[in-house]
């Protein structure tokens, strides 16, 4: 009630939890009238599903829908380019447009590894740079006095790739616990940083040379600056495994910083020919691109409990978690076209529709590891976990194809993983291990997938993320 009601000009709430439910079911049900869908009988199926508590979406979805503000989602990635503002992903135009985005109830990721080094040369004004930690601490500052959706402050990551010369001074820039609190930071990994470390080989800090001409009106990472022929200035040479060493000190230390593996995350991209991934959302579950948001929500597990095994344990009710995952499915890609975004950085919702990317994750798994005697943190309670996960994604991805073959597919299809021309995609490892499921689990037809994906294209870019659910309910 105190997070989630609608409240009036005096403070108190201005609807019951009933009408709560119903007013985010009839905003996302809504968006079926566009592919001439049921509105009544899918917005009856969307109450139902979360009164049930079979299903959570995140927090800006109960806040946002049916209101006159409109946004729905919780995490929206914003590109950072070395410039002031004159163009449109510059400094302090990407501050504005953070803003505005928290302040309607999403958080913010940012890769600072674009910005020049801390003293390097400034042509237009004669001076020197502040460097990516000076502009982390503005923006910090800023987000302090954001009021994030009228609920809650600013949730923020801040990225720094581990070759940036000024990466030694962005690993300790939380050291003291009252520095840089709106924001989480991360240390972005490289694949070439990991075999140095192994190899306790040299680790050259780099960026492209910023004096050169060929850097003027130059915007991108450093292999972009690389694949140019930009040329690249070393500013020092450390040991790789002496600033690993100070990564995990640090992270011992008060928790942060976290890291990202880059290169992994690239590797899966879904959408290769849109972008490089170099940034996550603030608590870094889901790597997004440029202006890129995703709309989450959460299967509870603990709705999901089946009658008892003839082990005496529990069950698993996989019928009605296969319904509640399809459903759900549905409910988040309605969200993807119900979502107002934020009309003033109208890059958002091109971003959004381009993509259609949705995050359907869990919660409760210690509540039904419990119910099934399984011991949490066990290895069966892993092999557990990866049973149920695989579940949820698969008829995630069987519920986005469907999807894909009453809607159409996301439009940036050609090119992506997904595309039917040229399937890249594979089914998870491990997928093909013959035998029945331990826990009763339904056989998964992987080529089904395939398939499907082959014949009618997929809905959605990114169908599953498993998200922090503190917050959630």
């Amino acid at each position: 009630e105190k997070r989630y009601l609608r409240r009036g000009t005096d403070g108190r709430p201005a609807e019951t939890v009933e009408e709560m439910f119903w007013r985010v079911a009839r905003h996302v049900a809504a968006a079926e009238r566009e592919w001439g869908g049921d509105v009544h009988a899918v917005e009856g199926a969307f109450y139902d599903l979360l009164t049930s508590l079979r299903f959570f979406p995140n927090s800006p979805t109960f806040t946002g829908a049916g209101t006159p503000l409109g946004q729905l989602a919780a995490c929206f990635v914003m590109p950072i380019s070395d410039d002031m503002g004159r163009t449109p992903p510059g400094i302090f135009e990407t501050l504005r447009n953070a803003a505005l985005i928290q302040q309607t109830g999403g958080g913010n990721g940012f890769d600072f590894s674009r910005l020049r080094p801390e003293g390097a040369w400034v042509s237009t004004s004669a001076g020197r740079a502040t460097g990516p930690l000076g502009f982390l601490r503005v923006f910090d500052a800023a987000f302090g006095e954001v009021a994030q959706g009228g609920t809650r402050r600013g949730a923020n990551m801040g990225v720094l790739r581990v070759d940036h010369p000024d990466i030694e001074a962005f690993v300790t820039c939380k050291t003291d616990e009252h520095a840089i609190t709106n924001f989480n930071i991360s240390v972005g990994i490289t694949d070439a940083f990991m075999r140095a470390g192994v190899a306790d080989a040299d680790w050259p800090r780099r960026f492209p040379d910023v004096a050169s001409d060929a850097y003027r009106g130059f915007d991108g990472t450093l292999e972009d600056a690389e694949s140019a022929g930009v040329p690249i200035v070393v500013h020092k040479v450390v040991r790789a495994r002496g600033l690993f060493d100070r990564i995990a000190r640090q992270a011992h230390h008060n928790g942060e910083p976290g890291v990202l593996f880059l290169d992994t995350a690239n590797r899966d991209n879904p959408v290769p020919h849109l972008y490089r991934l170099e940034a996550t959302n603030p608590c870094g579950e889901q790597f997004l691109g440029p202006f890129e948001n995703c709309c989450l929500g959460s299967v509870n597990l603990a709705r999901h409990f089946g009658p008892p095994a003839s082990n005496g344990g529990g069950a698993v009710d996989w019928d009605a978690l296969r319904a509640t995952v399809v459903t759900a499915t549905r409910f988040l890609d309605d969200v993807v076209s119900a979502n107002a975004y934020v009309p003033a950085v109208p890059e958002v919702a091109e971003a959004a529709y381009r993509a259609r990317r949705i995050g359907l994750g869990i919660m409760g798994l210690g509540d039904l590891l419990y119910h099934c005697g399984v011991r949490y943190g066990s290895p069966e309670g892993e092999a557990f976990a990866g049973e149920v996960m695989a579940f949820v994604r698969y008829h995630c991805m069987r519920a986005s194809i469907d999807l894909a073959r009453e809607r159409g597919p996301f439009p940036a299809l050609a090119g992506s993983l997904y595309d039917p021309a040229d399937l890249r995609w594979r089914p998870p490892e491990g997928a093909d291990r013959p035998g029945p499921s331990r826990w009763g689990r339904p056989e998964l037809d992987w080529q089904a997938v395939s398939d499907g994906i082959r014949a009618q294209g997929i809905r959605n870019a990114c169908q599953t993320t498993v998200a922090p659910t503190g917050t959630i309910g």
